[in-house]
């Protein structure tokens, strides 16, 4: 994919995505890093194999073990596993589009390459909180659930980190629905990762080892930052 990737996006956008990754501890260092963990905005809570593509997600009243390769899964509705066949299909489905959405707001900036991604170079601006950026333009062609969303990703001038993205719900929208910096970044295991959204933070944002097959598997309480790194 990264030919076709290229053709479709400028070259100078490309170069500051790579640049982007190699701050954030290379592809490399991405690419071995197995398992995830965090709770969105402290509300939904994820463990994702990256590697077998399993997720642990629970909401409130909710437990869901799947499969994201697969779609294939069980769920649970205060503590009673779903048993109806359409009822557990919508909630899979549910589960991962939440997973899609939640990822994104996470891992976002490993991301800039990623198949049917289109960036262009924007040029120098500056975020809301007065810092120089490069910023990119950041579309999708016929991926994810929202293909028609755009944003604009600001890239910091001197670390080369991510530092706030505009949101627009269609790319021909004149303004964006949001500015939101992306804040704190700090080491996990090999990689770097962003929890501070500005007025909202996700909490429990970690990469875990050693993470026991059970908590794919059992719908029995886990505690994933005892796996934490």
């Amino acid at each position: 994919t990264g030919a076709v990737f290229a053709s479709q996006s400028e070259e100078k956008a490309v170069a500051i995505a790579d640049e982007v990754m190699e701050a954030l501890g290379g592809q490399s260092a991405w690419d071995n890093t197995r398992c995830l963990t965090w709770s969105f905005f402290g509300q939904r809570t994820h463990v994702w194999d990256k590697f077998t593509g399993n997720l642990r997600y629970e909401n409130e009243d909710t437990l869901v073990l799947m499969n994201l390769n697969t779609k294939k899964g069980r769920a649970w509705k205060n503590g009673e596993e779903v048993i109806d066949p359409a009822v557990l299909e919508e909630a899979l489905y549910s589960t991962e589009s939440r997973w899609i959405n939640d990822s994104y707001w996470v891992f976002m900036p490993y991301k800039l390459k990623d198949p049917g991604v289109t960036l262009k170079y924007l040029g120098r601006s500056t975020t809301e909180a007065g810092d120089e950026a490069d910023v990119l333009e950041l579309t999708f062609e016929s991926v994810g659930r929202t293909p028609e969303n755009k944003y604009e990703i600001f890239v910091d001038a001197k670390s080369r980190l991510v530092t706030q993205w505009n949101y627009y719900r269609k790319a021909s929208d004149p303004d964006p629905r949001f500015k939101i910096p992306w804040l704190d970044w700090t080491r996990k295991g090999q990689i770097l990762l962003s929890a501070d959204r500005g007025e909202r933070k996700h909490e429990n944002v970690a990469v875990l080892e050693s993470v026991p097959e059970s908590v794919f598997q059992s719908p029995a309480p886990v505690q994933p930052m005892s796996y934490a790194r």
